[in-house]
């Protein structure tokens, strides 16, 4: 897809929604902007396109039925509040999807199951025959049983991860604002950006890191996923619920951010955005070269410093001058680093290593892009 207007014949979409935009300034679900997305969608589906929905919500539904005042602020509170409010999220989409003649499934997924790989493929096949079923897979996060140590932390974010499972053609983030601008949209003068074709229109953006207070993601969260997968071949359309039927049809509306790079393979994704990364490696400013511009493996000589307690195979961040290059499946432990780091091969060969490795391989390597600060 190079263009917005291909939105409206993409064979397959994927499209977002946040607790905010589904809940009514009272704490309960908003009936209404439900029923209206779920209008669109049906009618997007009846045309012919296949619609996956990643809904946040379960938390929000929860909270007015347990007599809570607030979004929980501990762990197990919110796992039990997200038990209570996902089957009535699930049922509230399910009877409104009825009326216009749709099924829905529901797919609860935690990290692990895009960590490891066996996960990932079954959740890919699931998905894959609900969709040649003609059902609407209703994707969250299980926050049932996701603790703080392995979790998304945001469906922005797995959004982005689930339209590259699905092979999406477009992906479609809603939110409270009608698009991306350069400043706080409630600053006098700030401007709406209608697209972002590179990083460099990025720049002097402000965004925040913070929610609302039933939410979990920020601006800056929607650009994080953006930035997974329009770099994976996915182009994304950022604008808010009340423009979802627009932004469907291929309409100027919101922000349209091009697809900047190539579908990636299953592995690499999973090692640049889903993997738990266990240490680091710093590296001096030409190994980091080596492996981003280069795309070569990385070698003992260029490692500088290690961090972290990790094994051989775990996955490690590779750390360069200017901040984290890449991330990839070390061949090494964390005590055998600081022995080899700064050697060349010749020297391994001499000392102990008779038959010396790449600490990363170049195949086990995946770019990711500098982190904004939050």
């Amino acid at each position: 897809m190079v263009n917005r207007s291909d939105v409206a014949t993409a064979p397959r979409i994927v499209v977002k929604v946040g607790s905010s935009s589904l809940t009514a300034p009272d704490g309960r679900l908003d009936l209404p902007v439900l029923h209206h997305l779920v209008q669109v969608l049906a009618d997007r589906r009846a045309a012919g396109q296949q619609v996956v929905l990643v809904s946040s919500g379960a938390i929000a539904a929860g909270i007015m039925p347990l007599g809570l005042p607030g979004k929980p602020k501990d762990l197990a509170t919110a796992q039990a509040t997200a038990s209570v409010g996902q089957g009535i999220l699930v049922a509230r989409y399910t009877e409104a999807f009825a009326y216009h003649g749709r099924r829905v499934g529901q797919v609860l997924l935690t990290a692990e199951d895009l960590i490891r790989r066996t996960n990932y493929a079954n959740a890919q096949r699931a998905l894959e025959r609900l969709l040649t079923l003609g059902v609407v897979p209703i994707v969250n996060e299980n926050d049932t049983v996701a603790t703080d140590e392995i979790r998304f932390g945001d469906n922005d974010r797995l959004a982005a991860l689930v339209s590259h499972l699905v092979r999406a053609d477009a992906l479609v983030l809603l939110t409270d604002v009608d698009g991306l601008y350069d400043g706080p949209p409630s600053r006098p003068g700030t401007r709406l950006i209608p697209s972002v074709t590179t990083s460099a229109d990025l720049a002097g953006v402000e965004v925040t890191g913070r929610g609302s207070d039933i939410g979990t993601g920020g601006m800056i969260t929607k650009l994080d996923a953006a930035s997974i997968a329009t770099g994976s071949g996915i182009p994304v359309v950022l604008t808010s619920t009340a423009n979802i039927a627009p932004a469907l049809a291929g309409e100027e509306v919101g922000t349209w951010f091009a697809a900047t790079g190539k579908r990636k393979s299953a592995r690499r994704l999973w090692l640049a955005h889903a993997a738990q990364v266990r240490g680091r490696l710093h590296l001096d400013a030409g190994a980091a070269r080596a492996v981003t511009d280069g795309k070569r493996s990385l070698l003992a000589a260029g490692v500088v410093g290690v961090d972290g307690d990790f094994e051989a195979g775990d996955v490690v961040e590779l750390v360069g001058p200017d901040g984290v290059v890449a991330r990839g499946l070390t061949a090494y432990g964390a005590a055998e680093i600081p022995e080899i780091m700064g050697k060349s091969s010749h020297q391994l060969v001499d000392g102990f290593d008779q038959h010396p490795r790449a600490v990363v391989h170049r195949d086990d390597l995946a770019q990711v892009r500098a982190r904004r600060r939050r």
